[in-house]
């Protein structure tokens, strides 16, 4: 199981790229693993940048299908079969994903060298993926726009040998029946799992809400995340804008943010117009503190407990 999630900002820009900015793309590195959301274009400039490799276990969640969402993914799956990936790749979206993908692909051939497993996805689907699951939720925008989170699952509670030796459990097989949760026979009597471990600890979570308005399915959908990632490029003063264009602003994502229980929030898909992000963490932080505006390449890093 993981021992926390690096968060790594990509490209934390709105529909155009600014020079500070790249378009939408976090990647979660976990365990050895990068979980992607969306890929922007230059996406894979941005990830070479950031010293994240080409050739891991990898997952890429597509929100939808708008330009600065998905462009980057010819890009990056290109860059990795010039550099010999050979490990299957996991790639997640909304219907239409694989139509988009055979427009690209028919004149140009998918990678030779792995492969690329499609999945659509619709609101509310979800997928088990060992450690952590995949949920959806509708977002609010002017298409089909999912949100997404990464729930790694309950950890077992800390084993303590000492309890096991005093209960007459030998060292060995049955021990690890008992970490995972199994109770044991020790001569006539049965051991339960919670006579040697401690209460189980809640996985990491982090919710990625992007192009959309303030939406109730994305409020529970993050309820009680260690981190919602959310759009949230306008200042009040372009609340109107931010209405027209189905996004939301700082204060809006920031009013979500703590009606979910979130313990943190990054603001994402900065708009062009924003030049000055202080306007834009004072108006977040008067409704909720633990926000920040992150910019490409910072890294924030989750820290299960212990």
């Amino acid at each position: 199981m993981s021992g926390g999630i690096d968060v790594v900002f990509l490209g934390t820009g709105g529909s155009l790229p600014t020079k500070e900015r790249g378009l939408p793309s976090v990647a979660l590195r976990r365990n050895g693993e990068l979980i992607i959301f969306d890929c922007g274009e230059g996406t894979q400039r941005q990830m070479m940048h950031a010293g994240l490799g080409f050739n891991r276990p990898t997952t890429i969640l597509i929100s939808h299908l708008h330009g600065d969402h998905i462009l980057g993914l010819p890009g990056l799956l290109q860059t990795m079969s010039s550099l010999a990936r050979d490990k299957p790749l996991d790639l997640y979206g909304p219907k239409d994903l694989s139509k988009f993908l055979d427009l690209i692909y028919k004149p140009l051939g998918y990678p030779a060298n792995y492969q690329v497993r499609v999945r659509e996805l619709g609101p509310g689907d979800e997928v088990d993926r060992g450690e952590y699951v995949i949920k959806t939720t509708p977002a609010k925008h002017d298409i089909l726009c999912l949100a997404y989170a990464v729930a790694e699952k309950d950890r077992p509670g800390r084993f303590h040998p000492e309890k096991a030796k005093r209960l007459g459990v030998p060292e060995g097989p049955l021990w690890g029946e008992l970490q995972h949760g199994k109770p044991v026979k020790v001569e006539r009597r049965m051991v339960q799992p919670d006579e040697v471990l401690d209460a189980s600890r809640p996985g990491l979570k982090v919710v990625y809400a992007i192009d959309t308005r303030p939406a109730e399915t994305v409020k529970e959908l993050a309820k009680d995340a260690d981190l919602l990632i959310h759009d949230g490029g306008f200042t009040e003063d372009r609340r109107p804008k931010a209405q027209e264009y189905y996004h939301s602003t700082g204060r809006e994502a920031a009013q979500l943010a703590k009606s979910a229980g979130a313990k943190r929030l990054a603001l994402v898909h900065i708009s062009a117009v924003t030049r000055d992000d202080s306007v834009l963490l004072r108006e977040a932080r008067r409704v909720f503190r633990q926000t920040i505006v992150p910019q490409d390449f910072q890294v924030l890093t989750l820290k299960q407990l212990r």
